[in-house]
C-alpha cells in the first residue's frame, strides 16, 4: 500500500477531521441532553449545584478531551464576589474531623485552598459541615455530596439503562451510552470566577508577541474556574479563555487550526488511540499555544508541511521529557501525574513518525 507524505497527509486526514467533527457533534448532542436532565434533578435536590444548560450551538460546559472522554463542568451556585486570600494559615484538619500534629501540605502549581470568606456573598449551605471544615470549602467533601446527588438523579430520572456510575475514581465519572458508542464523562462541580484573573496566572509573559494585547485583555476578562482536584485543594481551570484562543487562531490566514486538527487526528488514530488516552486534546492544545507564542507571525504558518512538522516536534519534545508547562500557569507540569511508561510509548511513535513523516492511508 502506498504511503502518504505530509503533503498528501493533509488532504487525507482533513476528510477524517470532518467525519470526526460530525461524530463528536452527534455524541455531544446526545450527552448534553442526558447531562441537562441529570443536573436539573440535582439542582432540585440541592440548590448549591446549577443545571448545565442545553445549547443548540457550542456548549461551554462540555470539553471534549477525546472522542469518548468528555469533561463536564457543573456550575456551583451561591458563591459570589471572589477575592484572593491575603493571609496564609496552616491547616491541621482531616476529612474525618480529627486533628493532625503537622499541617497539611500547601497547594502547588494550579492548586489552591478555597475559603468561604473569600466570597463577599455565600449561601448558608456552604458553611455547613457536609462541605466545610474550619472555614474551607473542601473538594473531597463537595464531591462526596455531589456523587450521592448524581446517583440519586440517575435512579430518579430512570436513566439506569443509559447511564452508569464509574467506580474506583476520586472524581465523579459516569458512562453514557450514545447511539454510536459509549462516552465517559467526568462531572466536575465548578466554582466560576467571572471577570477576575487569577494571581497565579502571570500571563502574558514579558515581550510576548502572541496573542495581541487587545486579545489578551479580552481573554483575561473571561476569568477562570476552580475544579475539585484532590482531597483538600481546588484546581485552576481556564476553559473559557482557552476556547477564545482556539476560536481566533487564524485571523491572519495562517494554518494553525489545520495543523492542530491533523495532529489531533493522528494522535487519536495512530500515536495515542483508546478510550482513556494518556495524551488528550487539552495537551495538544497547550502545545499549540506555546508554538503559536514562539512563532507568532503569518510567515511561520503559511505552509502546512513545515508548520505541521514543527508542531509535532514540539509535542515529541514535551512527551519525551515528560514535561508540558500549563500555558497560563508556568510552574505547573501537565504531565506530572501521567503514567511515564505510556508517555514513553507515545514518544517512540512520534520519533518514528518524525524520522519518516508519512502514513499509510486507511
Amino acid at each position: 500500500m502506498k504511503s502518504l507524505t505530509v503533503g498528501g497527509l493533509e488532504d487525507c486526514l482533513l476528510n477524517k477531521v470532518d467525519l470526526r467533527r460530525q461524530q463528536i457533534s452527534q455524541a455531544v448532542e446526545e450527552v448534553q441532553k442526558v447531562v441537562h436532565h441529570l443536573t436539573t434533578n440535582i439542582s432540585n435536590q440541592d440548590i448549591r449545584f446549577q443545571t448545565v444548560p442545553y445549547s443548540d450551538t457550542y456548549n461551554e460546559n462540555i470539553k471534549v478531551l477525546a472522542p469518548s472522554q468528555f469533561l463536564v463542568t457543573v456550575p456551583i451556585k451561591g458563591l459570589a464576589g471572589y477575592r484572593e486570600a491575603r493571609e496564609q494559615r496552616w491547616r491541621y484538619y482531616t476529612l474525618q474531623g480529627t486533628r493532625l500534629p503537622c499541617p497539611l501540605r500547601d497547594p502547588e502549581g494550579l492548586q489552591q485552598w478555597l475559603e468561604v470568606e473569600q466570597f463577599m456573598k455565600s449561601l448558608w449551605q456552604w458553611h455547613e459541615t457536609d462541605v466545610n471544615i474550619d472555614g474551607d470549602i473542601v473538594p473531597a467533601k463537595v464531591l462526596l455530596v455531589f456523587r450521592k446527588l448524581v446517583e440519586n438523579a440517575i435512579r430518579t430520572c430512570h436513566l439506569s439503562g443509559k447511564v452508569s456510575m464509574l467506580g474506583n475514581r476520586s472524581a465523579v465519572w459516569i458512562a453514557v451510552e450514545t447511539s454510536a458508542y459509549q462516552v465517559e464523562l467526568e462531572l466536575a462541580p465548578a466554582v466560576e470566577i467571572p471577570t477576575t484573573w487569577s494571581e497565579k496566572a502571570r500571563w502574558p509573559r514579558c515581550l510576548q508577541r502572541w496573542p495581541s494585547q487587545e486579545r489578551v485583555e479580552c481573554i483575561k476578562s473571561f476569568g477562570f474556574n476552580l475544579l475539585p482536584c484532590s482531597n483538600y485543594h481546588w484546581q485552576l481551570s481556564f476553559l473559557r479563555a482557552e476556547q477564545v484562543l482556539l476560536e481566533q487562531l487564524d485571523e491572519d490566514g495562517g494554518c494553525r487550526r489545520k495543523c492542530f486538527q491533523v495532529m489531533r487526528q493522528l494522535k487519536e488514530d495512530v500515536w495515542c488511540p483508546g478510550n482513556r488516552p494518556v495524551i488528550t486534546s487539552h495537551h495538544l492544545q497547550t502545545v499549540l499555544f506555546w508554538t503559536c507564542e514562539k512563532y507568532p507571525h503569518f510567515k511561520d504558518w503559511k505552509f502546512f508541511s513545515k508548520a505541521f512538522l514543527r508542531l509535532v516536534r514540539k509535542l515529541h519534545k514535551c512527551v519525551s521529557q515528560h514535561f508540558l508547562k500549563h500555558y497560563f500557569v508556568r510552574n505547573s507540569n501537565l504531565f506530572q501525574c501521567t503514567n511515564p511508561i505510556e508517555l514513553d510509548a507515545v514518544a517512540q511513535k512520534l520519533a518514528t513518525f518524525l524520522k519518516k513523516p508519512q502514513i499509510s492511508p486507511p
